[in-house]
């Protein structure tokens, strides 16, 4: 099993409006989340099929995205689920 393979299926389990998870939400399902996601916007960001990084595969392939994220309170706010051609 992938690292953020429990967060695909909780995103996609969730239903139909936007999730709204901490940072220590998503770290019961997935473990410790690197450095980088405290530190770096980026590491949040929606990338296009080709350039995914693998925690972005996660809620992309699950028909979301990160819409906002705070990191000095630790909170992400995943879209509604939308799918796409392709996903």
């Amino acid at each position: 099993m992938a690292k953020y393979d429990s967060l695909f299926k909780f995103l996609c389990e969730a239903g139909d409006s936007p999730v709204v998870m901490t940072f220590a939400e998503i770290e019961l399902l997935v473990g410790p989340l690197p450095a980088a996601a405290r530190r770096y916007q980026a590491w949040w960001s929606n990338e296009g099929a080709g350039t995914q990084h693998v925690q972005a595969r996660a809620w992309m392939n699950s028909g979301r995205e990160v819409e906002s994220i705070d990191r000095a309170a630790e909170r992400v706010r995943f879209s509604a689920p939308s799918w796409r051609r392709g996903a």
